[in-house]
């Protein structure tokens, strides 16, 4: 339904996905990534056949939760560290744990989803390639491990 001055009623379009920001627990706030892929979730699946079924097939339940891990992808900047000193604190069996905010912005910088990573830690550092006939930028690729995946804005209930 149209309004007076020619515009839809209640129009909403889909959010674009190019400016976001991360928060990586502690001091590390308002990080800018290159790219964040890798956050799904899945539900195992469990066949089960009970013995009085008349059907010849098995029921499929919800099972087990599973995350993927996520990836993300950040130019080297002169000095920072950051991502290896986070990697360097691990120890057999032991790592210092972090929530992780992942933000989707609107066009004033507003939060207008995220994304909140529960018990995350790095497990993979891949350092840029380097060439001497390139004019690309250096970007460190980071990839965590976490154990719950939460929507915490955007929902509506």
């Amino acid at each position: 339904m149209a309004t007076d001055d020619g515009s839809k009623e209640g129009a909403t379009w889909p959010m674009p996905k190019f400016r976001f920001e991360v928060d990586l627990g502690t001091e590390l706030t308002g990080i800018a990534f290159q790219e964040v892929s890798g956050m799904d979730v899945e539900n195992q699946i469990i066949e089960y056949r009970k013995n009085n079924s008349t059907l010849f097939s098995t029921e499929k339940m919800p099972g087990i939760v599973k995350y993927g891990n996520i990836t993300m992808k950040r130019g080297i900047f002169p000095n920072d560290n950051t991502f290896w000193n986070w990697y360097s604190e691990i120890s057999m069996n032991t790592i210092k744990r972090r929530t992780i905010l992942i933000k989707l912005l609107d066009e004033n910088g507003d939060v207008t989803m995220q994304w909140q990573l529960n018990n995350a830690w790095p497990t993979k550092i891949t350092s840029t390639d380097l060439k001497s006939d390139a004019s690309e930028v250096a970007v460190d690729t980071l990839e965590i491990a976490h154990e719950q995946l939460i929507i915490t804005k955007g929902i509506k209930i």
